[in-house]
């Protein structure tokens, strides 16, 4: 290799290994947040259920997708007359024709929050969202339409979606990244509420995104006791990378025979 080519970095130590170890370290850094099945069983295998309910629903005869959504609603009479089948079904349907915005949604939150606490805690972490923000937000209607200030039709309104599930799962991830990252995921999220809220002017929207967001804010010390894999394995590791020093109660005896050899020559001399 000739002088001109190791000042020009093709490939001469240490140029060319460096750009080969940027290169490999950024690879490395994407694939490692690739949703897998292996990483990310319930984040992937939700986002299969919803894109196969947005398929039916594009394809299907449109009554019928109607009569199915109506009864998996999780609006105010159905969670007063079938509250399990209201909560369960209405979040596996997507409040629109296009499913994509939520492959992002999900590839966002809800996966980089399962590979930091696992499939069952971000499960729950989705479910409390969504869960907690719909009675919130129905209850808030049922209020309404008994104190007279709105119309009884609110009852019965459409309520499906993932959007609780999803902010939920931000509001938590925010709970787990530095605060330089938690400042800006909150703040987007913010943003995102408020956009949404001056856009719809809806009350169950206006009541229930804010809500799904706080409840993952206040998981956040639940989640924070069960974040350990990662330090843990770095901990670890570079324990594992230290030297072994030697032993402490060896040198004892010697510290211990030099201070008695000391004691017996004062002795002498006296």
């Amino acid at each position: 290799m000739t002088e001109r080519q190791v000042r020009a970095g093709r490939g001469g130590p240490p140029y060319g290994m460096l750009r080969h170890g940027l290169r490999a370290g950024a690879a490395d850094w994407l694939l490692a947040r690739v949703p897998t099945p292996r990483r990310n069983p319930f984040a992937l295998g939700y986002l299969a259920v919803v894109g196969a309910t947005t398929t039916f629903a594009q394809l299907a005869d449109p009554d019928l997708v109607l009569r199915l959504q109506e009864a998996s609603s999780s609006d105010g009479h159905n969670l007063l007359q079938h509250p399990l089948r209201a909560l369960l079904l209405s979040g596996f349907w997507v409040a629109g024709p296009n499913w994509v915005p939520y492959l992002w949604a999900f590839a966002l939150t809800v996966a980089p929050l399962e590979r930091r606490v696992g499939p069952a805690r971000a499960a729950a972490v989705f479910a409390a969202g969504h869960i907690g923000a719909t009675l919130l937000s129905q209850g808030v209607v049922v209020v309404g339409v008994e104190a007279g200030r709105l119309e009884p039709a609110a009852m019965d309104y459409l309520d499906i979606g993932v959007s609780y599930g999803v902010l939920a799962s931000l509001g938590a991830l925010a709970g787990l990244l530095r605060p330089g990252g938690r400042v800006v995921a909150l703040g987007l999220a913010a943003a995102l509420i408020a956009g949404q809220i001056a856009e719809d002017r809806d009350l169950v929207t206006g009541v229930g995104h804010p809500a799904a967001l706080l409840a993952g804010v206040v998981l956040w010390r639940w989640l924070r006791r069960r974040d350990g894999y990662r330090p843990r394995r770095t901990r670890l590791g570079v324990l594992a990378g230290r030297p072994r020093s030697a032993p402490a109660p060896a040198s004892a005896p010697a510290v211990t025979a030099a201070s008695a050899a000391g004691r017996a020559a004062v002795l002498e001399r006296l």
